[in-house]
């Protein structure tokens, strides 16, 4: 059987967490919709955030009850903060709730500052009561570890920071982290030997890459991370976010990884996504139709390879 690879489908939070204007709920509800259609195990349906902050997400419990859910498929919430987590585990209680939270913690400790003024030792000493309620509210939860591959304000981030947050995760109970490359810093070679050097470290964690591709490394990241032995990926359609509207990191240029490239390509290469290939194209021409412009996708334009039979 072909290697599974599991993709979450990150377009209607991290995607939509960069767009200046409101999208309304019934837009976002019938794009979740779809990408559940497609076959995606895992979709990142929204997220917590204040909405003073991040505007874009006021809908967020609204747009939990009015998704059509499927069997096996894990819908995913960001929470920054102890307030975040408590409408979250409020959400489950009223039945509507995600399946999962990301909770997101910066290796640098100067990003974390600017990101969301606490150090990190306040980070720590606020997490064991969010984990606690998350756990018993029945929430996996996925420990996210931002600038895990370099720091836009203090450049290299050293494995020890990532490996250190690694373990509080891990003996929180946590079995579920991703490393972000929250300002698309990371390059194959530093992929290959950050990922390596954890998977051996860390093997009964189940590790999550999350790649932006800011300067254009992200689907070379991402092949990278599943020829390294993760099997979990994160990825947007059309490429859509990457950081929120109000945040300028590199010039303001920033994305992820285009989901319809991403899937493409694992899938020629013999991989099995679990993807409808088929409503690839269609999917992503409804997320560009939803958003009003063309995106970054390349095989939206130039299609699926197809290849012969001799």
């Amino acid at each position: 059987m072909s290697r599974q690879i599991t993709i979450c489908e990150c377009a209607a939070r991290d995607g939509l967490q960069h767009e200046t204007e409101f999208l309304p709920t019934n837009t976002k509800v019938a794009l979740i919709n779809s990408f559940t259609e497609l076959g995606f195990r895992r979709i990142e349906a929204t997220s917590f955030s204040h909405p003073k902050y991040v505007p874009q997400f006021a809908d967020a419990e609204d747009v939990l009850k009015r998704i059509s859910r499927r069997a096996g498929v894990s819908y995913k919430a960001t929470c920054v903060n102890a307030r975040a987590v408590e409408r979250a585990v409020q959400a489950v209680v009223d039945g509507a709730g995600p399946s999962e939270i990301s909770m997101v913690v910066s290796a640098s400790e100067t990003h974390q500052l600017r990101n969301t003024r606490r150090n990190h030792a306040e980070v720590r000493s606020g997490f064991g009561g969010m984990v606690e309620a998350a756990q018993e509210s029945g929430l996996r939860i996925v420990g996210t570890i931002g600038t895990a591959f370099g720091c836009p304000f203090t450049g290299d981030v050293p494995l020890s920071a990532v490996e250190e947050w690694a373990t509080f995760f891990s003996e929180m109970g946590i079995e579920m982290i991703t490393l972000g490359d929250t300002t698309g810093m990371a390059d194959p070679k530093l992929v290959r030997e950050r990922f390596g050097a954890l998977l051996d470290r860390f093997p009964d964690i189940v590790w999550i890459a999350h790649f932006h591709d800011t300067r254009g490394t992200g689907l070379a990241n991402a092949l990278a991370a599943v020829e390294t032995g993760v099997d979990y990926l994160d990825s947007s359609f059309g490429g859509l976010g990457g950081h929120p509207a109000a945040i300028k990191y590199a010039e303001g240029h920033t994305g992820n990884v285009v989901t319809e490239d991403l899937v493409a390509v694992l899938e020629q290469m013999g991989y099995d996504t679990g993807i409808d290939l088929d409503r690839l194209i269609e999917t992503a021409q409804g997320v560009e139709n939803a958003l009003g412009r063309e995106l970054y996708g390349r095989v939206i334009r130039s299609g699926l390879v197809t290849r012969r039979v001799a």
